[in-house]
């Protein structure tokens, strides 16, 4: 290969440098054009602009009466008519008829002792009876008897046919025979006495309950024994223990610097803890008129005014003291927002939700007010959080930062 072949071989050194520096031209134009679309992307997604700082609340269920409530205190449910029941009797237990949780008639019998013996002391003294029915019956006759016996001697004496002293022996042969009547009649209503004790005594062996009412715990299990004192190894007292459920009452503890916004009659709202989600109305029935010094507080006893199966001794409750007596259509929860959430525009009533750190415009449908809420029948749902006092420039979209409360 000659010299002048290799000469051209040789590149150009200028053409080189100049094709290099328009492809680095070319890739800046694309890193910067990338850069501006992301920073449009980040721009319209709100990204680049700085957060608004806004204080937020949260969409509530709201009972109406929290709004008039005057003050709450808490406490248990407690029976005041209670009864453990048992027998006058000692005997076994034969028979039980009802567990924890029934609910028992007045006069229905829960339970049945061993009654043989007063049984047997019945039936001896139905007996007995007949004996002096029998015994009355003969001496009636005898008094029949005795008394034409009487009345024809004194007729006799009269005329002068019988002698005195036989007059004498059919007048006290008489006095005898109504006597033996009297003394027989007694001993008829002695029988029936003694038969009337026999049927209590079997009575007692069908143990009834006094009055309408649920049973709390169950005492006593078949052959156990039963005894009024209950002193014995392995005895019972009673055999179960009833509370009546329309007596349930709510025992409250108020702060003796609260009490003077209580009153006799005062509405009430109750809630149990066992059922969170149920309002139930009631009244103050009784303060208590003396103090606890160990908790600076007086008793108030707060009747139901409505009833709820579900409702047991020794729940624990809530009670609202209320300004007034809740109306018919304030008895149910609402769904609420802070009144400080809301802003009208265009003749629309419209609140902030938060979602994604960003504050979206909602509207909303309002219903009644109470207090610094109101109601929301459309547009939110409780737990939904929303921007109170939203600034007037705030708009949709915008991101925004929480301020600590």
């Amino acid at each position: 290969m000659t010299d002048q072949d290799l000469s051209q071989l040789r590149l150009d050194k200028v053409q080189f440098s100049q094709g290099r520096r328009r492809k680095s031209r070319l890739v800046l134009l694309l890193l910067l054009l990338a850069a501006l679309l992301g920073a449009g992307y980040l721009y319209a997604q709100g990204l680049l602009t700085p957060a608004v700082e806004v204080r937020l609340a949260s969409v509530s269920t709201l009972y109406p009466a929290q709004t008039f409530t005057l003050l709450n205190a808490s406490g248990y449910v407690v029976a005041q008519r209670k009864a453990a029941i048992g027998s006058k009797l000692t005997s076994r237990l034969t028979f039980l008829a009802v567990g924890e949780g029934d609910r028992v008639k007045t006069g229905q019998v829960v339970a049945r002792l061993e009654n043989a013996d007063v049984v047997a002391a019945r039936e001896r003294a139905k007996a007995a009876i007949e004996v002096a029915r029998t015994a009355l019956e003969q001496a009636q006759a005898n008094l029949r008897e005795a008394t034409r016996a009487y009345e024809r001697s004194k007729e006799m004496l009269g005329r002068k046919f019988v002698s005195q002293s036989d007059f004498d022996t059919a007048e006290a042969r008489y006095k005898m025979a109504v006597a033996n009547v009297a003394n027989q009649q007694a001993n008829l209503e002695l029988s029936k006495a003694a038969l009337a004790e026999a049927e209590v005594q079997v009575d007692y062996s069908a143990i009834r309950a006094p009055f309408d009412a649920v049973v709390l715990t169950k005492n006593a299990d078949i052959g156990d024994i039963i005894t009024p004192l209950g002193a014995a190894a392995n005895a019972r007292a009673s055999v179960i223990t009833i509370a009546d459920m329309d007596s349930y009452q709510v025992e409250a503890d108020v702060s003796e610097s609260n009490i003077a916004q209580v009153q006799l009659g005062q509405p009430v709202e109750i809630q149990l803890d066992a059922l969170p989600d149920v309002r139930l109305r009631g009244k103050v029935h009784i303060i208590v008129p003396t103090a606890d010094r160990s908790k600076a507080s007086i008793m108030v006893k707060v009747a139901f005014i409505d009833k709820d199966p579900r409702i047991l001794p020794e729940m624990s409750a809530k009670v609202a003291f209320l300004a007034r007596s809740p109306a018919a259509d304030e008895q149910q929860a609402v769904t609420a927002v802070p009144l400080a959430a809301v802003v009208s525009r265009d003749g629309r009533d419209l609140v902030y939700v938060v979602r994604d750190r960003q504050a979206l415009v909602q509207p909303v449908q309002l219903g009644r007010r109470f207090g610094e809420w109101v109601e929301v029948k459309e547009g939110l749902a409780v737990g939904d959080r929303v921007v109170l006092q939203p600034p007037a420039d705030l708009n949709s979209g915008a991101k925004i930062r929480a301020l600590q409360a």
